[in-house]
């Protein structure tokens, strides 16, 4: 009798001991949830549009013209900075779209834009340097490093000294939009050249007011000065 009293005590006793545990594990696991920070949902406007989900390859100014919507306009609906660009997975609300446009990257390759150096950005559009409200992005680089056209164009000025910038390039493209490439420490094209889109046009340097090797790099449209990150992918 005492040895069936016994083993009923254990068996009690191991299922107690179970029952803890399982709670303890319910209770860290619900604790561990609690404090996992997800990111928030953006807030949907107060106005009708859609959200289209940034697939990669795609830019600012390619989904503006896809939903035919300022680039301004998804800028300030969403409070886009100016030191960012969007990436992909990111959600922007197009405002008074109807329907989500898949957009198709590869028919409009050529007219976009691609990075003339892929190193990292030191100076961002808009910041002030000395004064001086920055036109463009200035990009690290490795001296004589290889500067490529971001788009195809005609060389419309070159000149091996302009104050402040040294050597630079300015290509004309489409839709009257032109690109800058400055502090060249060589520059390989001349007034009136055609290139194509990748084309090695200059090499870094650290001519005009900088002292180490980078790029000045800007986008203009009608000659006035955007933000590069709308547009580069």
């Amino acid at each position: 009798m005492n040895i069936f009293l016994n083993n009923k005590l254990s068996l009690l006793s191991t299922l107690y001991s179970l029952l803890f545990f399982a709670t303890l594990c319910s209770l860290l696991f619900l604790t561990a949830c609690a404090t996992i920070a997800y990111p928030p949902l953006p807030s949907r406007p107060k106005i009708s549009g859609v959200y289209h989900c940034v697939k990669k390859g795609e830019t600012l100014w390619r989904i503006s013209r896809a939903y035919k919507v300022s680039i301004s306009d998804i800028v300030e609906i969403n409070k886009l900075s100016d030191r960012n660009k969007i990436n992909k997975g990111q959600l922007l609300f197009i405002p008074y779209a109807k329907n989500v446009i898949n957009i198709d990257i590869s028919k409009e390759k050529e007219q976009g834009f691609i990075w003339p150096l892929k190193r990292k950005v030191i100076i961002f559009y808009g910041t002030k340097k000395n004064n001086i409200k920055q036109k463009g992005i200035n990009i690290r680089g490795r001296q004589g490093e290889k500067i490529v056209a971001a788009r195809s164009g005609r060389v419309s000025f070159c000149s091996d000294y302009v104050k402040g910038y040294g050597k630079l390039i300015i290509i004309d493209h489409s839709d009257k939009f032109q690109t800058v490439y400055a502090h060249n420490s060589q520059n390989l094209v001349k007034q009136g050249d055609e290139v194509k889109q990748g084309t090695v046009i200059a090499k870094v340097g650290s001519t005009g007011r900088v002292s180490t090797p980078q790029l000045h790099f800007e986008i203009r449209k009608d000659s006035y000065p955007m933000n590069p990150f709308y547009y580069l992918p």
